[in-house]
């Protein structure tokens, strides 16, 4: 079975490589899921020895104040016993490093890539593996070292980033805290301890280092402190002995300095006891099981995440749509499913399914009748223009019984205002159908997915509404028209009755012409009027039902249908050229959901091994 810290190291260099890690969100992710070790203390605490020491290599920049100025991302791999020792930096692939020396001048030129040659920090992290027999497996992260003021070329505000970003990665559940802490200090004033404590208060994920132990003076010792008397921590304390600056000018190796560091606690009578748990040697060992330990303990935790996450990105991979084929056959059938898609999402907005074709029926049931009773027939019933509308109907002979050709006029004026709502219904109907194709177009993921091939359909859509409206409008005015042209005969035959009832036909014209006989007439135009609004408001939105709502739900597309099929290859390529930014967030997820159920099947291995 694969080793589970070299499995984790796998996985988050994968996590890296896709940038899903979890600076960039504030939501879980893999990354953040995966236990790892942060490296956490004051400046010239003697962290970059302590690594160098784990590591067994000169490879850290070295300097006077804030050398470490971005974090770093430490991955160590044992490999066979035999095989040559090499780095790697995840943002030079494919590049091995074998001269170390060759490593620090990479990460310093990498961190002033970053933040320039200043002495600003960055959070952005360098990622580094180092290959060896000589090392155990491990993570680490080490961070900028914690500072108390700021010197020369810094923000006043250095302090306050420097904790920031060392709590960011320390205040993680999974995070194990390295605390390096100098013995030749007062453990009180340790910032690595102050700044653990704050986010571990119980000690549970601190592992207490103290360097420097050779440097105490005379007549002190650490002997508390690596007992846990002094500050005590869930593991105990681990003692180690760095190289001086002396031996890394006379470039002491490791081999050496790690010889003389077990010589030193084994022969130093108050250490003595201790020797077998102190040293940088079984420091890296303590790292390496309890690293291991803590990824046990979290390998349900991991596996719900990814489980969970892998889910999350098939439904996204699934709502951005599959790939195109390349072919002009295959382009074809694609764009001919995702109109079908958008016809039958349109006909479900029509038919009550999907929300918005009830404001059809309130355009027939609301706006019209309430438009038929605003019309006002003041001005084509006054009595002044009904006189006027008689008599010149009259001409040169007066009528003998009733003035039809008057009514007739009177009539066609009164109804013809008719037209106004009857057109009004047309137009609010057309825009219901072009407010449904918008929301059809956007409830269609392909749609959004080809913006060329959205515009081509939505201008199709509108083109076949726009032909609707104008047969329709054609239509319901021609109701209209039927009514001015042609009076049901049942209205003239009522009119004779009027002299049975006390009529006088022998009047002269001037009696005819009174106000009262005028009133009757009016009355009499309104209550045909009247009659003719009633029927028409039940003919109008069957009328605007037949030659709109029915063609847009039967036959909206057909016409972009017969078209397509004329189209040249290039044209259809040209149609399904996807958005950029959906591309690059498809393959994005892509790889991402390879990366996870790669994950997803090594960590269900890992735990069915258990």
């Amino acid at each position: 079975m694969e080793n589970l810290i070299s499995l984790v190291n796998k996985i988050q260099r994968a996590c890296t490589a896709l940038g899903d890690h979890g600076e960039a969100s504030a939501l879980p992710t893999l990354w953040d899921s995966l236990p790892a070790i942060a490296v956490v203390g004051g400046q010239s605490s003697g962290k970059s020895s302590v690594l160098e020491s784990i590591v067994g290599k000169d490879f850290l920049p070295r300097g006077s104040g804030i050398v470490t100025r971005r974090p770093l991302v430490l991955q160590l791999h044992k490999s066979d016993e035999g095989s040559r020792e090499y780095a790697e930096f995840l943002h030079l692939q494919r590049k091995r490093f074998t001269d170390f020396s060759a490593v620090r001048k990479e990460i310093q030129d990498e961190t002033d890539r970053e933040t320039g040659q200043t002495k600003q920090i960055s959070s952005v992290p360098i990622h580094l593996s180092i290959y060896s027999p000589n090392v155990v497996n491990l993570t680490l992260v080490d961070l900028p070292g914690l500072t108390k003021v700021a010197v020369e070329g810094q923000p006043d505000t250095i302090v306050q980033d420097i904790e920031n970003m060392v709590r960011s990665y320390i205040e993680k559940p999974n995070c194990i805290i390295l605390a390096i802490s100098p013995a030749n200090q007062d453990l009180a004033t340790s910032d690595a301890i102050k700044i653990s404590r704050e986010v571990d208060p119980a000690g549970e994920r601190t592992i207490g280092v103290l360097t420097k132990i050779d440097l105490m003076d005379k007549g002190t010792d650490a002997v508390d402190i690596l007992e846990g008397k002094s500050y005590r921590l869930k593991f105990p304390w681990i003692g180690v002995v760095n190289r001086s600056q002396a031996d890394i000018n006379k470039n002491v190796d490791m081999i050496a300095a790690r010889r003389r560091e077990r010589e030193y606690f084994a022969n130093t009578p108050e250490y003595k006891h201790l020797a077998q748990r102190m040293g940088s040697e079984h420091l890296a060992k303590v790292l390496s099981k309890h690293l291991e330990t803590v990824i046990k303990s979290r390998i349900p935790g991991i596996q719900s995440l990814i489980n969970k996450t892998v889910a999350e990105l098939e439904t996204e991979l699934s709502r951005l749509g599959k790939p195109i084929a390349a072919d002009a056959g295959g382009k074809l059938y694609a764009i001919m499913e995702i109109c079908r898609l958008f016809d039958q999402n349109y006909r479900e907005h029509l038919d009550g399914v999907r929300s918005g074709g009830d404001k059809v029926y309130n355009v027939f049931d609301n706006q019209l009748p309430a438009a038929l009773q605003r019309l006002q027939f003041d001005k084509q019933l006054s009595m002044e223009n009904i006189r006027k509308l008689i008599t010149e109907a009259d001409g040169y002979q007066p009528h003998l019984i009733a003035p039809e050709q008057g009514y007739r006029r009177l009539i066609e004026s009164t109804l013809v205002t008719i037209r106004g709502p009857a057109e009004a219904s047309v137009d609010a109907i057309h825009s219901i159908l072009k407010d449904l194709v918008h929301k059809a177009m956007n409830e269609i993921p392909e749609l959004k997915q080809y913006p060329a091939l959205r515009t081509e359909v939505g201008n199709a859509a509108m083109e076949s509404l726009e032909r609707m409206r104008e047969q329709s409008k054609k239509a319901t005015l021609q109701l209209v028209d039927m009514e001015c042209c042609y009076l049901t005969v049942d209205f003239f035959r009522k009119l004779p009755q009027e002299v049975d009832k006390g009529g006088n036909p022998s009047q002269s014209i001037f009696d005819r012409y009174n106000e009262a006989y005028l009133r009757r007439i009016g009355t009499t135009v309104l209550s045909y009027v009247n009659a003719v609004c009633a029927g028409l408001r039940h003919s109008i939105p069957k009328s605007i039902v037949y030659c709109q709502v029915r063609e847009a739900r039967r036959s909206l597309l057909d016409f972009y249908y017969t078209e397509l099929g004329k189209l040249e290859q290039n044209r259809l390529s040209a149609l399904l050229n996807e958005d950029p930014a959906i591309m690059e967030r498809r393959s994005a997820l892509a790889k991402r959901l390879e990366l996870y159920r790669s994950a997803q099947a090594e960590i269900d291995t890992v735990a069915w091994a258990k």
